[in-house]
């Protein structure tokens, strides 16, 4: 068994007292007792809802070579014989392994925020620096207070790169986690109005965002959007934290450039300036136009990793769509099949708006169809940006919208009749009526804030009806 941890660099690491024969040393980290296996650490993290001490048993019994527990908790463990190191905070200690972890690393490291399109980014990142030696990343959108030093901790001593997602609900969010991660590459995406009832502007928006540049290492690259108005304003905060400034976009002075783009079925097809002057054309698998941008991103940041972006190129071609944000399934309904585009992880009115662009420019010959939920932590903005929706979706061409949720009312009342509405109050009740109501021929994209449920949608489709092929 290769070890990610020996037992003792870890009782070091955090400040732990053994309880037991520990093992030599653990393969891995899990927080989840369902899905540990033989060989790895257990950390009993107590969340909003749930207590990792609750389900500590269950881990052992599962194989955990390892549990990491409080002392706080550690009598009402009772009989378990399963080793232990007991700390203050399960937190903190992953926290400190964590540290511990960046502080052993020689990996160059890549750290993604943005208001839009962080995971999408940091796929493509990972995927292209794959080609240049070996990743370690992080799985899904962990990207908070405890997903980003979980990543972290279970980054191997011999990673050659690193890529990590940061993501925020409040100021001050971001600087701890940048802190920890010390990337040598930052990257925005985009400045856009998530997250608004928390914020008063997009300024306050950006300013958190900037926090990640605090964490950079000395000569790092801070990677930027060109395009939006807080370009400015970012590059300024990013050079007080010592960074040379990498842009992309279709800005005239953007260093990774895009010249053209088309969306050619499921696939984008890109025309850029890759900081040369010669046009380069090649393909992502994740189509839309805000990929494209986001792949240039990537690319931007694979080059200032210290990856090839030569060999990157075919790595983002061959990248495919995520679960929950643009994956498509071609399903058979009758004797033809509609096309779902699963957009259900998350929503904020520029990411919706991204998503109707390309529902617009969908193939095909029957309907278009959005299925919209929620986008929450809009605040007093909530009511503006949900009725604000009605003019993407008339400009897209789409054809029939079907809706749930209290926020989305407000679109309701502001589509014109000339699209056809069908509303329910929750997203069950939603994916009933969606199942019985596909035809043949249609496009339907399912959009929400990940809170609403319509991932319910998503998968009453795929139960319903088979794929194609």
């Amino acid at each position: 068994m290769s070890l990610l941890w020996t037992s003792a660099d870890m009782v070091e690491a955090m400040e732990g007292r053994p309880v037991g024969e520990l093992p030599e040393g653990v393969s891995g980290i899990s927080i989840d007792s369902r899905t540990v296996v033989p060989g790895e650490a257990f950390f009993a993290i107590k969340g909003d809802r749930v207590d990792g001490h609750s389900f500590a048993g269950l881990a052992a019994a599962n194989g955990a070579s390892l549990l990491v527990v409080s002392e706080a908790k550690l009598p009402a463990l009772g009989r378990l014989t399963c080793p232990m190191i007991v700390v203050d905070d399960v937190l903190e200690a992953m926290v400190m392994l964590a540290a511990a972890s960046r502080t052993r690393s020689e990996a160059r490291i890549v750290a993604v925020t943005g208001s839009v399109g962080k995971t999408s980014t940091k796929e493509m990142i990972a995927a292209g620096l794959a080609t240049s030696g070996k990743v370690h990343a992080a799985v899904a959108s962990f990207n908070n207070h405890w997903g980003v030093p979980l990543t972290l901790a279970r980054m191997p001593a011999d990673a050659e790169f690193g890529v990590f997602e940061i993501g925020m609900n409040h100021a001050g969010e971001i600087r701890p986690l940048t802190e920890l991660v010390r990337p040598h590459v930052a990257v925005i995406t985009t400045i856009a109005p998530a997250h608004m009832g928390n914020f008063a502007s997009l300024r306050e928006i950006a300013a958190a965002k900037a926090e990640i540049f605090e964490g950079l290492e000395p000569a790092g690259f801070a990677v930027l959007n060109r395009d939006i108005d807080e370009y400015e304003a970012l590059a300024h905060i990013a050079r007080r934290f010592g960074a040379e400034i990498v842009s992309f976009g279709e800005h005239s002075k953007a260093d990774f450039k895009l010249l053209d783009y088309r969306t050619v079925g499921d696939r984008g097809h890109i025309q850029a300036l890759l900081a040369a002057d010669e046009p380069v054309t090649f393909e992502i698998g994740l189509p839309g136009q805000h990929m494209a941008e986001n792949a240039l991103a990537a690319l931007a940041a694979i080059a200032y990793a210290g990856g090839s972006v030569e060999a990157a190129i075919p790595a983002l071609t061959a990248a495919g769509q995520l679960k929950g944000r643009g994956r498509r399934h071609r399903l058979k309904i009758g004797g033809g099949s509609f096309t779902l585009i699963d957009e259900s992880y998350n929503a904020n009115p520029a990411s919706m708006r991204a998503a109707l662009e390309l529902l617009g420019a969908s193939a095909g010959d029957g309907r278009k169809v959005a299925v919209l939920g929620d986008m929450l932590e809009l605040g007093s903005f909530a009511r503006d940006a949900h009725e604000g929706l009605a003019v993407p979706l008339v400009s897209a061409g789409v054809t029939d919208v079907w809706l749930a949720g209290e926020e989305m009312v407000a679109l309701k009342e502001a589509l014109p009749e000339s699209i056809v509405v069908e509303y329910r109050p929750n997203a069950d009740e939603l994916a009933d009526f969606a199942a019985g109501a596909v035809a043949a021929g249609d496009t339907v994209m399912v959009k929400s804030s990940l809170g609403i449920g319509f991932g319910a949608i998503v998968k009453k489709l795929l139960d319903t009806y088979p794929a194609e092929g």
